[in-house]
């Protein structure tokens, strides 16, 4: 079900979602946090059907603001705010409303969003593809418990991993570093059954690549070893290796979904190792709505 209100405003977009639920029959609030995602036209469909996706786990309420930029002189002086309400199988398992922000409304963006929070539940802001400098000082961020960027969106990833360490705030994360989720766990793995010492480590990806920075940054954080980076043909992280006393562990991913471990004296195996969808990644990230504090070790390179 879809509800469009054009020229609208907050206590409006309200009324809209409790007639909607009631049109659709669930008149109950089911959903347990409100997400904001902040976003352009250009990528709104996508950052929309991951929500969308991740709300299977966590039935949410998604507010997509997206700031209108108006061409002409005339239409910047026009300050207005056209909504559309999804409910049912238009929203996942929760509740969409597309908020555009036309004029000087765009700067005023937590002004609309803050009527429209779920009361006591936690509120996660997503930048999908631009985000604020400080993301913990940003008008809408400073209404969140978590905010997630993305250092994969931006020209220069690896510039942005430094701003993000000179800003961080508890509460900050990115999803670089949580698609090395499944390469921790493996590595983390690898370790314990190896029962030694790491004396060097490489890791191998694309050019520029932030995961592979922060996976990076991770080893030397935690197994206080200098790190080289080895430039592949990719995709992303393609192979890590670490250096012991009884050999080499390595862990190889050339492409597709499954990777091979190698530990010393012990036979290779092929583990599954797929590249996650962006739903994937969200839906992970609001299972942990605490300060992850790995991510801050790492991309500060200090211990945690």
């Amino acid at each position: 079900m879809k509800i469009d209100l054009t020229d609208t405003n907050s206590s409006a977009i309200n009324k809209a979602i409790l007639e909607g639920r009631r049109a659709v029959g669930t008149p109950a609030v089911g959903v347990v946090l409100t997400l904001v995602i902040v976003t352009d036209e250009e990528n709104a469909y996508d950052s929309v059907r991951a929500a969308n996706e991740a709300s299977k786990e966590h039935p949410s309420r998604t507010l997509v603001v997206i700031r209108r930029r108006a061409l002409s002189p005339r239409d910047r002086q026009v300050t207005r705010l056209d909504a559309e309400v999804r409910l049912g199988s238009d929203a996942g398992s929760g509740e969409t409303v597309m908020l555009r922000l036309h004029g000087e409304l765009g700067a005023r963006a937590d002004s609309v969003v803050l009527p429209l929070l779920l009361p006591d539940a936690p509120v996660v802001v997503w930048w999908p593809v631009d985000a604020p400098a400080v993301p913990a000082k940003d008008p809408l961020g400073a209404l969140a418990q978590r905010r997630i960027t993305d250092a994969y969106a931006v020209e220069d990833p690896l510039r942005a991993l430094d701003a993000r360490a000179a800003s961080y705030a508890p509460g900050d994360t990115d999803l670089a570093w949580t698609r090395l989720t499944p390469w921790r766990s493996m590595l983390a793995a690898a370790l314990d059954q190896a029962g030694t010492d790491v004396v060097s480590a490489a890791v191998e990806a694309e050019e520029d690549n932030p995961s592979a920075e922060l996976l990076a940054r991770w080893f030397e954080v935690r197994l206080g070893v200098p790190v080289d980076r080895i430039v592949s043909e990719g995709p992303v992280v393609t192979a890590v290796r670490m250096g012991t006393p009884q050999g080499e562990i390595r862990i190889d991913r050339p492409e597709g979904p499954v990777a091979r471990l190698a530990i010393p004296g012990q036979p290779s195996r092929v583990m599954a190792l797929k590249v996650r969808t962006t739903a994937e990644l969200i839906a992970e990230e609001l299972r942990h709505l605490d300060p992850d504090d790995a991510y801050a070790a790492a991309l500060e390179g200090r211990p945690s």
